[in-house]
């Protein structure tokens, strides 16, 4: 499947809740969506409240139209109060690379 949208984003999480926001992330039921074929989550090693994460999608409508579900609405409605202030993004398109886990 081609990439051809993506981004990363910083999000700081609250004071001590950088493993709860970890584990919110890698939790997400919805993501990766079909159209989500990128969803890498990462963590500062110098401050474990900072969270780092990459997403490619197949195209900037679909990422538009699974944010405007219903089900995402939620999803970000629970993030919400993990996080110290808004996320930061930085237009990334990933075009491959490596991952064991």
């Amino acid at each position: 499947m081609t990439v051809t949208h993506g981004f990363h984003a910083t999000m700081t999480a609250l004071p001590g809740k950088g493993d709860e926001l970890v584990a919110f992330l890698l939790a997400a039921p919805s993501l990766p969506s079909a159209d989500c074929v990128v969803f890498l989550v990462g963590r500062s090693a110098a401050d474990p409240d900072t969270v780092h994460v990459t997403e490619g999608w197949t195209s900037e409508a679909a990422h538009a139209a699974f944010f405007a579900t219903d089900e995402a609405a939620a999803l970000v409605a629970r993030l919400q109060p993990l996080l110290a202030d808004e996320p930061q993004y930085a237009d990334v398109v990933p075009v491959g690379g490596k991952a064991a886990f």
